[in-house]
């Protein structure tokens, strides 16, 4: 009588143990192209970030000038280890292309075929060319504005925001004073004279360092928003009872014809909402401020128009408005260096998980920011936008 046995004959026989393979890391070849888009003066990574990514074996090429806007010398980079290029053609033809701003259809030509591209999407001022060319090179494009951590946060475009909402508070100041032909006020809070008053739309992160700042100062804040959520967390962060409302016509109406400075921080999906009509702008105190942060997205005044870093500022009934799409790189050594302190862990762990395609499998962040890759669009709301074949990028990486 045979016993059964679940196992085969084979499965019996003494096997050979198999012993757990060591990860390869990668050795990275970066390249850091100088920003050539209109008044971009940023840079993705700092001398320090590249001491750091150097002294881990990683090979840096620097275009010359690419940190001058940032106040960082060839020289800082040079002893930090990378290689200082005056050949524009070398920072692209590295394995992993390092900007702020996305790549021109020119720049595009200089990356080389199969490449991984990290800069920012900046979806509303693209053309489907852009995303024609990218695939045609087959290139791995990931955008740091879309990058979302296990948190659901957005590091990049959060760090960004506290710059712009600290930033907008301190530009407001600027314009109040008389050289600027604003109304002469100091916006704060001295003894004896009534504080300014300062009216922020939006309750989020921009929202929310606009108002740390302007109660750090003395003024005297109102905070707009239709997400009573918001509004609760805002007052819960600033540890400080301040004055707060959902968006009614009537009552912002109100507290902008008495208000000093006008805030725009609310963002839509697609594009801002319209907030502030032409009538509540007429209605304003002659000198007032409007800095409209959010103009990059249409704007919520609808008096706003773009404005540039060179001419920042327009009239418009009576009233000053700051319209510039964007504030951070007004401040770019501080912007590079937040910029710079998000992108260096990620850079360090692709290489420890071997490469890109390794740490995008296991880093869902990565995968959130990837809107190509190996040339296949892998984004749907880019997909929608510009009547463009997307897969699913989940099931490209197993």
């Amino acid at each position: 009588m045979s016993s059964f046995s679940p196992f085969s004959k084979e499965e019996l026989l003494p096997q050979a143990e198999m012993l757990e393979i060591k990860k390869q890391k990668g050795e990275l070849f970066i390249g850091l192209p100088k920003e050539t888009h209109f008044e971009e003066k940023r840079v993705c990574l700092t001398p320090d970030a590249v001491a750091a990514l150097t002294a881990h074996g990683h090979r840096i090429v620097v275009e010359t000038g690419a940190g001058e806007g940032s106040n960082y010398s060839d020289k800082e980079y040079s002893d930090a280890g990378a290689k200082v290029s005056y050949d524009l053609k070398e920072a692209f033809a590295c394995n992993i292309v390092l900007k702020v701003e996305p790549p021109s259809l020119k720049e595009i030509e200089l990356i080389k075929p199969q490449s991984i591209l990290i800069s920012a999407l900046q979806l509303k001022t693209q053309n489907k060319k852009y995303f024609e060319a990218l695939a045609k090179k087959r290139i791995t494009a990931v955008a740091f504005d879309y990058i979302k951590d296990e948190h659901g946060v957005y590091p990049v475009v959060k760090s960004l925001s506290e710059i712009a909402g600290t930033a907008s508070v301190l530009i407001a100041s600027e314009l109040m004073t008389t050289v600027h032909k604003g109304n002469g006020l100091l916006l704060g809070n001295i003894g004896g004279v009534p504080p300014t008053d300062v009216v922020i739309l939006g309750a989020g992160t921009v929202g929310e360092f606009a108002a740390k700042s302007a109660i750090g100062l003395g003024a005297r804040v109102k905070v707009f928003d239709n997400s009573i959520t918001k509004l609760r967390k805002l007052q819960h962060c600033l540890n400080s009872p301040i004055y707060t409302s959902t968006v009614q016509p009537k009552t912002l109406a109100k507290a902008l014809r008495r208000c000093d400075v006008a805030i725009g921080a609310i963002r839509g999906k697609n594009r801002s909402p319209i907030i502030v009509t032409e009538g509540m702008v007429e209605q304003m105190k002659e000198g007032s401020i409007i800095v409209d942060v959010c103009i990059d997205r249409g704007g919520c005044f609808e008096t706003s128009k773009v404005t540039t870093h060179s001419k920042p500022t327009f009239g418009a009934h009576g009233v000053i408005h700051y319209c510039v799409p964007n504030i951070p790189a007004r401040y770019a050594r501080t912007a590079s260096f937040s910029i710079s302190n998000i992108f260096t862990p990620y850079l360090l762990d692709i290489a420890e998980e071997g490469g890109f395609e390794n740490a995008a499998r296991f880093d869902k962040s990565l995968r959130n920011g990837m809107y190509f890759y190996h040339g296949i669009l892998t984004n749907k709301t880019v997909g929608e936008w510009f009547d463009l074949p997307f897969r699913d990028i989940n099931l490209l990486i197993l």
